[in-house]
């Protein structure tokens, strides 16, 4: 997908929020992406080249976004990608690439490590000419540690292999970048893990969060303050079963469950609302040691 691109810019104004999280780590991406502008930057402010500049340098253009299940990695992952290019005053033409695990294949030998490597490989071509971003769902699929019990041997080559194309990126300056999104970060092998120059933590929303998705999501039905705050604890960790709920579970199953319930005699109401808000569960919470 050529960035920037316009119906990103305009997810990224319904995603809670993107833009608090987008201003925390702006700079560092900012950074990774501009590594070849670091000798300018040095010797126009201070008229060599600094030796903290090398370190930097020699950074990863790798960054992990990770968190429970719905808890919106992936799209704030395109769309963080899309606004770095927006923002970007002298940013070329770039691509977002986005890599799932399809990659997996069909399971024969060799075959995800073939997918990877061509993936990258396409990637990199377009890096020849523009900026590419990647964004990798599922990255624990992929990349894996290659100490597990239960880690087939096809699985470790791919981690392999996804290492050292990671590794090889580091040449390109900043002209690649890729996004690694996990549900579970103490699932990826350590040597992923060590590579990331930026690691992002994604919680379930919290009280206030949900409570600004009902105003914004359902403005046009008129609720109440108290109808809202209804909605708030019904989903929240105080309720019956005892997590909150995720941006996934209120936009993908609360909305159409009630919806359903109106559809097609009746209008919307809240009624309809508290009553899906509680009888459905939660996801269940995705454990994660790290």
């Amino acid at each position: 997908m050529p960035l920037p691109n316009a119906e990103l810019s305009a997810r990224n104004h319904t995603l809670m929020g993107f833009q608090t999280r987008y201003d925390r780590v702006r700079r560092q991406l900012n950074l990774l992406i501009h590594l070849s502008d670091l000798p300018r930057w040095s010797q126009q402010h201070h008229g060599r080249q600094l030796k903290i500049c090398d370190f930097v340098d020699d950074q990863y253009p790798l960054v992990i976004f990770h968190g429970d299940v719905g808890t919106g990695k992936t799209v704030t992952a395109e769309g963080i990608a899309n606004q770095l290019i927006e923002d970007d005053r002298d940013a070329d033409d770039s691509l977002l690439y986005k890599l799932s695990t399809r990659v997996r294949g069909a399971g024969k030998v060799g075959e995800m490590g073939t997918l990877i490597n061509q993936a990258f490989d396409q990637m990199i071509r377009a890096a020849k000419h523009r900026r590419a971003i990647l964004v990798i769902d599922e990255g624990d699929s992929l990349a894996a540690a290659r100490t597990q019990d239960h880690s087939h041997h096809e699985d470790k080559v791919a981690v392999n292999t996804l290492i050292q194309r990671i590794d090889e990126l580091k040449q390109y300056k900043g002209r690649i970048l890729v996004i690694l999104c996990t549900n579970r970060l103490s699932a990826l092998d350590p040597a992923v893990v060590r590579r990331a120059a930026v690691i992002e933590t994604f919680e379930r929303p919290s009280d206030g969060e949900r409570r600004d998705l009902f105003v914004q999501d359902l403005a046009d039905l008129g609720l109440n303050t108290d109808t809202l705050a209804a909605l708030v604890d019904a989903t929240g960790g105080a309720g019956q079963h005892g997590v909150p709920w995720t941006y996934s579970d209120i936009r993908s199953r609360l909305y159409p469950a009630a919806l359903a319930q109106a559809y097609p005699d009746n209008g919307l109401t809240a009624e309809h609302l508290l009553q899906v808000a509680l009888t459905l569960k939660p996801s269940p919470v995705l454990e994660d040691d790290a």
